[in-house]
């Protein structure tokens, strides 16, 4: 047998996937349906909250926090960018696209700030878990919206799911880095006081390494706006359907419109987490 004979498949990998995930479908169909229950409660929350609220009451919030966290110049910013949104006729679109971005950031938060915290106190943890970051970030999102798809159906929470996968990454190997950088000698003190290892934690490490969490935050905030659009492919709503409508039929000024917001929408959200950050 020649070993460099490469025109044959003697690997079927692609079918041993496809049978994995067709079992998993026909077997644990329950186990997945659950998975997506309070994904889409926390969705349908934040939607209603959102489009339900008068376009004043959100600008003047949404101000007062620019205002609050990052000054005067970001806040005129905001000010423009949200009426110019309003004025395209996408503010519908926009905010169905920023509840997306806050329940993927929060179910974000939510897993990677505790997996964070334990691969900066384990090497052996840490250790196990950067392949599987690794595979996160660096796999095509393309490539996981056929499983994911299968496993939950299109629609709006299918497109938090696939978020979640590439925007996880980044808040747990922040939250690794800062829990890491606590100076030894701050950790031992304290510990010479008598602090169990959970007041070491809650007193020390994390109050010290929030600065990295929250540039984590930041990261994983910006790379779920980026997952907008290629949600918008299996059926997820907001900016991401003028952009997909508009390569779709070739209307070069939707796609224009819509990726404008995004854009405007992330420089916004950017300035006031980064000056929260700072602060």
């Amino acid at each position: 047998m020649n070993p460099f004979n490469f025109e044959e498949k003697l690997i079927p990998l692609d079918e041993w996937v496809q049978e994995f995930v067709d079992w998993l479908v026909f077997n644990h169909r329950d186990i997945f349906q659950a998975i997506k229950a309070p994904i889409e409660l926390c969705l349908k929350g934040f939607e209603w909250v959102f489009t339900s609220l008068h376009p004043a009451v959100i600008i003047v919030l949404f101000a007062f926090a620019a205002w609050k966290f990052a000054g005067k110049r970001v806040t005129v910013f905001t000010l423009v960018t949200l009426f110019l949104i309003g004025y395209l006729g996408l503010w519908e679109d926009t905010m169905i696209t920023l509840a997306m971005v806050i329940s993927s950031v929060f179910f974000c938060a939510l897993a990677g700030i505790p997996l964070g915290i334990m691969a900066g106190r384990s090497d052996r943890f840490e250790l196990f878990l950067r392949p599987a970051l690794d595979a996160m970030q660096t796999i095509p999102p393309f490539v996981y919206l056929v499983p994911v798809v299968m496993l939950f159906s299109i629609g709006t929470v299918s497109g938090i799911l696939a978020t979640i996968v590439l925007a996880l990454p980044p808040i747990v190997r922040l939250t690794s880095l800062g829990i890491r950088q606590v100076h030894p000698e701050l950790i031992e003190a304290a510990l010479a006081f008598g602090a169990t290892p959970w007041q070491v934690l809650r007193k020390v490490q994390f109050p010290l390494a929030l600065p990295s969490i929250m540039a984590g935050l930041n990261q994983t905030l910006m790379m779920a706006l980026s997952m907008v659009v290629i949600a918008a492919l299996i059926g997820a709503g907001g900016l991401g359907n003028p952009v997909v409508q508009g390569l779709n039929t070739l209307e070069i000024g939707l796609a224009t419109i819509g990726g404008l917001a995004i854009v405007l929408l992330a420089m916004v959200l950017d300035r006031i987490t980064q000056g929260l950050a700072k602060r």
